[in-house]
């Protein structure tokens, strides 16, 4: 993951991962992608065992010593985006502990599922969609779908780089030529949804299931409605219509080793699918009355005792 030093005790999942491990008995071990290593065929890291608290300082770290990750019985992958070269190596090294701990997600579905393309395998759920590097493409599908649209860049998170297009503004021939470098670079262009100002609803699933669920409203002055630049959260719940596409997408989900994921609904359309590093859980907690990282973790307890029924305790020095 990234540093301890950027949590946010009081929103990021992976404290709330943490949190709970630790309260189930659990050594919590924390490691940057840098700290990665395979010597004689064995993927391992350093490592340092950290504790976390819900008060200030709210993490302490132990000292650093070197871990085989065949040895541990599960392995988090909650590097935040975006999925760059020093990523996708780690899930290479990663495939060295397949089969032999839990890993969520999958390293291999992490390669596979950027979190803007993945979702064109269930493109009949989404918004009308293109993915060019192309100005004239981008202006005719803007054109196509009523002049208005949300460009985004492939690899960006947290609602960076998605703009607004409408059609007539002047601005918009700039905007193409910024994100798509003039046009050297792909893009995803959506139809914009009107419906979006009543909220952009994150999913969190857990093996296929619901998990839980939050409502993001967007501040007066955006469109974007991201906790991370300002969304406001509301609880919500999950609609039939959107249950139904979780069952439909559910088994492609499972067969890509992607355990825990955050889909984002638009007026019930699915507009992005994420995998890296979904966040939500303590809003979601918090409006459900009961702590959900909790059930992560249980998940990931019978998923390890499936895999290694005998696994023994951890050398720590």
């Amino acid at each position: 993951m990234d540093p301890m030093e950027r949590i946010l005790a009081d929103k990021d999942t992976t404290f709330a991962f943490q949190r709970a491990a630790q309260a189930r008995g659990h050594l919590c071990f924390h490691a940057l992608p840098r700290d990665l290593f395979v010597e004689g065929g064995e993927v391992c890291a350093r490592v340092r065992e950290v504790t976390v608290s819900d008060t200030a300082p709210h993490f302490e770290h132990g000292e650093a010593f070197e871990v085989r990750l065949a040895d541990v019985e599960a392995v988090f992958i909650r590097k935040d985006p975006p999925f760059d070269v020093g990523y996708l190596y780690a899930t290479l090294m990663l495939e060295r502990a397949r089969d032999r701990t839990v890993i969520m997600n999958d390293p291999r579905g992490l390669r596979d599922a950027n979190e803007k393309l993945y979702g064109l395998h269930f493109a009949r759920h989404m918004p009308k969609t293109i993915v060019t590097a192309r100005r004239m493409h981008i202006l005719r599908f803007l054109e196509a779908v009523g002049g208005r649209a949300v460009i985004k860049p492939l690899n960006g998170a947290g609602g960076a780089g998605v703009l607004m297009l409408n059609e007539g503004d002047k601005n918009v021939p700039g905007i193409i030529d910024m994100q798509t470098r003039e046009e050297s670079e792909l893009v995803m262009v959506q139809e914009f949804l009107p419906k979006v100002t009543e909220g952009d609803k994150r999913v969190l699933l857990l093996d296929g299931q619901v998990l839980g669920a939050i409502n993001r409203i967007a501040r007066s002055e955006d469109f974007r409605s991201n906790i991370h630049v300002g969304g406001r959260v509301e609880p919500c719940e999950v609609t039939e219509r959107e249950k139904a596409i979780i069952v439909d997408i559910a088994p492609r989900l499972r067969a890509d080793g992607l355990v825990f994921v955050g889909l984002d609904f638009i007026d019930g359309r699915i507009s992005e699918i994420n995998v890296t590093s979904p966040t939500g859980i303590q809003e979601m907690s918090r409006h459900h009355g009961t702590d959900l990282a909790v059930r992560v973790i249980r998940w990931v307890e019978h998923r390890a005792n499936d895999l290694r029924p005998s696994l023994g305790s951890i050398p720590v020095p």
